[in-house]
C-alpha cells in the first residue's frame, strides 16, 4: 500500500489524522519541521504517538525547502496527500508576515509541484473559515463569496484555494479544500482560546476574553474533523458537469476536479458559554478580563455543512459540553505528566 503523506504531523490536526490512518493500517509519511511557534515539547509528544507504529516514517522537512519537498515526493511516489501544515494563527500574522509567505504560499506551491510531478491521485488540504473575512452572510456557505479576508493568514489560505484550482485544471490533479471552523480538543494548540484559558485558570491568572465576550464561534471537535477528512480522502472529486460558467460556483469547477467544503459543527456557541463550560469542567472560577475585539477577528462564525452531509453523510457527533470535558481530561493528564518527579 502506498503511504499517505500527512504534512503537519506534529501539529494538532495533522497528528490526529496521521494517527487515525495508522490505526487503520495505512502507512503514513509525516512531514513537519517542528517550528517553535509554540512549545516544541508538545509537538514531540504528539509525534511519540506515531513513532510506535511500524508504518510511520518521519520527514523533518521545511515546506519552503523546494528541493527537499521535491525529493520527498520523488522517493515515495504518493498517491494521496493530506496537507495540513501551515503557519497558523490570526493575530501572529499581524507581526510575522514573512512566516505566512514562506509556509502558506511558498510551501503550498512546493506541495502542488510535488503533486504535479508525482501524479498524485488526490490532494486534500486545509483552508480556514477565516477566508470568509468581512462577510456577515451566515451561515457561511462555500457557494458564496470569500473575497474580503481580514488578515494575511486568511489571505494566504484563500490564495491556496485559488492555487489549488489552477493546478487542478492545468495538471488534472483532484483537489479537495477544507474550510475548517475553530477546531478544538485533546492535544490542541496552546495559542488557541481553550488551551490558553485552561492554563491561565489553572495557574490563577486572569483570562482575556476579546469582543467583550459577545463573540460566537462554530467550535468543531477534533474527532468530527478527522472523520470528515478521512471520508473525503476516499472520495476523489471530479469535474462538475452541472457547473455554470456564467454563474460560477466557487465550491466546485467545470474545468477541474475540484471541491471546497466547510468543516464545522453548524452549532455556533457564545464565547462566554464556552468559558463557563471550561470553568465547570475544571471545577474552578476564571478571573475574566473583557477586552475589545482585536484587529483581524470577526464577531461570529457559523458553518453551512449541507454539502458534507450530502456527500459523505457528515453529522458532527460531539457536543461542546462533551468536547470541552474531553479536552480538560487530556489537559490535566498531559500537564501532570510534564511535572518533574
Amino acid at each position: 500500500m502506498s503511504p499517505v503523506l500527512v504534512t503537519g504531523s506534529a501539529g494538532f490536526i495533522g497528528n490526529h489524522v496521521a494517527l487515525a490512518l495508522l490505526r487503520e493500517g495505512v502507512p503514513v509519511v509525516g512531514l513537519d519541521n517542528l517550528t517553535p511557534y509554540y512549545d516544541v515539547a508538545l509537538k514531540q509528544a504528539r509525534l511519540d504517538r506515531l513513532r510506535s507504529f511500524p508504518g510511520f516514517t518521519e520527514a523533518r522537512i521545511d515546506l519552503a525547502d523546494r528541493a527537499a519537498v521535491a525529493a520527498l515526493f520523488g522517493t515515495h511516489r504518493f498517491t494521496r496527500v493530506v496537507h495540513l501544515a501551515a503557519q497558523a494563527g490570526v493575530r501572529y500574522s499581524l507581526d510575522h508576515p514573512a512566516a505566512y509567505v514562506d509556509s502558506n504560499l511558498v510551501g503550498f506551491a512546493n506541495i502542488l509541484e510535488g503533486c504535479r510531478a508525482g501524479a498524485v491521485g488526490h490532494l486534500v488540504y486545509a483552508s480556514t473559515s477565516s477566508a470568509y473575512g468581512a462577510s456577515t452572510a451566515m451561515p457561511f456557505s462555500p457557494h458564496g463569496g470569500a473575497d474580503h479576508p481580514m488578515t494575511l493568514y486568511a489571505a494566504t489560505k484563500r490564495a491556496n484555494e485559488l492555487m489549488a484550482h489552477s493546478y487542478s485544471h492545468l495538471f488534472h490533479i483532484p483537489v479537495t479544500g477544507l474550510r475548517l471552523f475553530t477546531v478544538y480538543g485533546p492535544w490542541g494548540r496552546p495559542d488557541m482560546a481553550l488551551y490558553k484559558f485552561a492554563q491561565a485558570i489553572m495557574e490563577g491568572r486572569p483570562i482575556e476574553v476579546y469582543g467583550e465576550g459577545r463573540m460566537r464561534r462554530d467550535f468543531t471537535y477534533i474527532d468530527d474533523v478527522v472523520s470528515a477528512i478521512l471520508a473525503l480522502l476516499d472520495r476523489t472529486p471530479t469535474v462538475d458537469t452541472a457547473w455554470d460558467a456564467a454563474k460560477p460556483d466557487p465550491a466546485s469547477s467545470g474545468v477541474a476536479p475540484y471541491r471546497l467544503y466547510n468543516v464545522g459543527s453548524d452549532r455556533p456557541v457564545d464565547l462566554m458559554r464556552y468559558v463557563r463550560l471550561l470553568e465547570e469542567k475544571l471545577g474552578m472560577t476564571a478571573d475574566i478580563r473583557l477586552l475589545p475585539i482585536q484587529p483581524g477577528d470577526v464577531p461570529a462564525t457559523w458553518a453551512d455543512i449541507d454539502d458534507l452531509a450530502r456527500d459523505i453523510g457528515y453529522a458532527p457527533a460531539t457536543s461542546v459540553e462533551e468536547g470541552v470535558g474531553r479536552f480538560v481530561e487530556w489537559f490535566r493528564a498531559y500537564h501532570a505528566a510534564q511535572q518533574p518527579v
